[in-house]
């Protein structure tokens, strides 16, 4: 052996660890430090007993994999290894359900103010347990009680006059309407169903009940996990003020609003990432909480969140719960939208209140346990953004259904076009394929480069935002940092005179990696470098529906995006998107991610990747363990929790 396999095999191991650790350690079940977490804790509870220490270091690695607990029931059969080579599982030492369980009940480790908490097979680190009790809690304390001071008549008049006409049922009109007579509401929905339209309609409402009650304007925080997110959801709402039928003083309030992360918000403090200003000791003076992309916030940032919303003030959640959800612990807008993402599901009284407010049937059902949550959660499904073969393909992956999915993509449709290639394959048979796409890549980025070298930053942003690889990984073979290069050399052959070997360059399509809130620019923006003279060259950037220019030696954090991951996709639409799919081994190849590279594309698409990929997607959705659903949602049994996986 080598010194550098050496030294990698001491890393990947706690060295230190012996029995079922060791061993479950060697397999790449375990990392080395989720086995030097585990022993700390069992010194500290001089805890020896092998099972437990096993439990322990499987909840230590929860977290790091998305789940906020493990279930000890299941986890046999769903665990997955971080080894390259295949590792049967299932043919580890697993202790006896029946035995293991009961030794960590038993355990001084297992129980209240201990590191971990056993509920009935499910067994968490006792913070996320605390932080999940507390969500479901404070989620179900703001949905069990209407909000207050609400005109039914004032209602039915505003939505009539910002809803008018439309299909029947008005799912838009249901939304902004259980926003209004609920404190708590979820306005969730994919691409394009109109979600941030509607949360500008919902705050034009509370002003206009303000008005009619003689009170002042509610405050409003606009907010969101990313600054991008904030940033595009503040753009929104001012748009669509400016076309709604409002008065001076409305229509200057929503223009007035400014959006902001949910860091900034709760008042982000450097020295303690887990803490802010704001918490139930320190609310937010806010009347109403809007929350957009709630699909990338974790179980602990949500409860840092809930916490701080005023018993009195309405929290509005907005987001698509089929996307990817956060990169740290917990799915919680899936969690909290659960059962009601197949149909409407209130009690009912909240249903007579609302069809009263809205003139309308409302088709909902009763919810499972008579729980509130639902009384207040409208899933959009209408797509306004894009038509035709996109929305079919979109709805076929959502539903799990590879059979659909497949033929549709086989079909040659004029908007969907299938490379049915492994693009991290040998590379002379991978460029013959790829001509379509070269070739679209070559035009959009021939438009671009034409447009910045005139010095036309709108055009050359417009150009920037008509075409967009999406790759799953960073690097490899099928990653960001392959195809880069790739396209890089596609369009120096395509451009005359394109110096991509210079760091600054008229044409270079830039992508901010973290936030500089002098310049207003955050994590995930796009730009573009842009003539502004003879030998002198400027970054311009898209906001609030205008362009700004930047010298780019005051950039500290910009990469050049020629292609991006999924991931960084999250929030953004492109005329035409080109996704390219790893191998089906991939482990982070999963329904959301497929599905989610896919509704960023408005008009064309390409999908490159073999049937065995695209198939591996779909019926690999995300399966996070987490009790939050089933305590929302009354199934108090811990074997009935959704996506209990390993």
């Amino acid at each position: 052996m080598s010194t550098l396999e050496a030294d990698t095999f001491e890393i990947r191991l706690a060295l230190r660890a012996g029995g079922l650790l060791h061993r479950f350690n060697e397999a790449g079940v375990l990392t080395a430090a989720d086995v030097h977490v585990a022993l700390r804790i069992g010194r500290l509870g001089d805890v020896h007993d092998e099972a437990v220490l096993l439990a322990a270091a499987l909840a230590v690695r929860a977290p790091r994999l998305g789940h906020v607990c493990v279930d000890l029931a299941t986890i046999q059969l769903t665990a997955s290894t971080d080894l390259d080579t295949p590792v049967d599982v299932r043919a580890l030492a697993w202790p006896g359900q029946t035995d293991w369980i009961e030794r960590v009940r038993e355990s001084p480790l297992a129980g209240t103010d201990r590191p971990l908490h056993l509920s009935g097979t499910t067994l968490y680190l006792d913070r996320f347990w605390s932080e999940e009790r507390q969500v479901a809690s404070d989620l179900l304390a703001l949905a069990e009680q209407p909000a207050e001071g609400v005109s039914t008549g004032v209602l039915a008049a505003s939505l009539e006059e910002l809803f008018p006409g439309g299909e029947q049922p008005d799912f838009q009109r249901l939304a902004a309407a259980s926003a209004v007579l609920r404190r708590f509401s979820v306005i969730a929905g994919g691409p394009g169903t109109g979600k941030t339209t509607t949360v500008a309609r919902v705050l034009a409402l509370l002003d206009q009940q303000a008005v009619a009650a003689g009170r002042r304007f509610p405050l409003v925080a606009l907010a969101a996990p990313t600054g991008k997110a904030a940033a595009r959801l503040q753009e929104a709402v001012h748009e669509e003020a400016l076309s709604l039928p409002l008065g001076a003083d409305g229509r200057g309030h929503l223009l007035q609003l400014r959006g902001t992360t949910l860091h900034r918000l709760l008042g982000f403090n450097p020295g303690n990432r887990s803490r802010f200003r704001h918490d139930r000791l320190n609310r937010l003076a806010h009347d109403v909480v809007v929350v957009d992309e709630t699909s990338m916030v974790s179980l602990s940032l949500m409860a840092r969140l809930v916490e701080s919303v005023r018993a009195d003030a309405r929290l509005i959640l907005v987001g698509d719960p089929e996307q990817l959800a956060s990169v740290e612990a917990g799915a919680v807008l899936g969690d909290v939208v659960g059962p009601a993402g197949t149909g409407l599901r209130m009690r009912k009284p909240a249903r007579e209140m609302l069809a009263a407010a809205v003139g309308q049937p409302v088709p909902a059902t009763d919810p499972p346990g008579d729980s509130p949550i639902g009384d207040g959660i409208v899933v959009l499904r209408r797509v306004h953004r894009y038509e035709g073969s996109i929305g079919v393909l979109a709805e076929a992956i959502q539903t799990g259904d590879g059979d659909a999915a497949i033929g549709l993509l086989a079909a040659g449709e004029t908007d969907v076009c299938w490379i049915p290639i492994d693009p991290g394959g040998d590379r002379a048979d991978t460029a013959e394929s790829l001509g379509v796409l070269r070739a679209a890549a070559a035009e959009s980025g021939q438009r671009l480069v034409e447009a910045a070298r005139a010095g036309l930053a709108g055009e050359a942003l417009e150009a920037l935002g008509a075409f967009r690889l999406l790759c799953a990984h960073r690097r490899g073979p099928e990653g960001v940092s392959t195809w880069m290069t790739v396209v890089e050399r596609w369009l120096a052959s395509a451009v005359p005179g394109l110096a991509i070997e210079r760091t600054w360059y008229a044409g270079r399509p830039l992508l901010v990696t973290e936030n500089d809130y002098s310049l207003q620019l955050y994590n995930g923006d796009t730009g573009v470098v842009v003539a502004a003279g003879p030998d002198r060259l400027m970054a311009a950037f898209e906001r609030a529906g205008g362009v700004i220019e930047i010298s780019p030696t005051r950039l500290a954090a910009v990469d050049t995006v020629y292609a991006m991951t999924v991931h960084k996709a999250q929030g953004s639409q492109f005329a035409t998107v080109a996704v390219l799919l790893p191998g089906p081994d991939s482990p982070i190849l999963t329904r959301e991610l497929l599905y989610t590279a896919v509704t960023r594309a408005q008009e064309k698409l390409f999908v490159v990747g073999t049937e065995e990929s695209i198939r591996a997607a779909i019926a690999r959705p995300i399966a996070r363990a987490s009790g939050l659903q089933s305590s929302l949602w009354g199934d108090r049994d811990p074997r009935g929790r959704r996506d209990l996986a390993g």
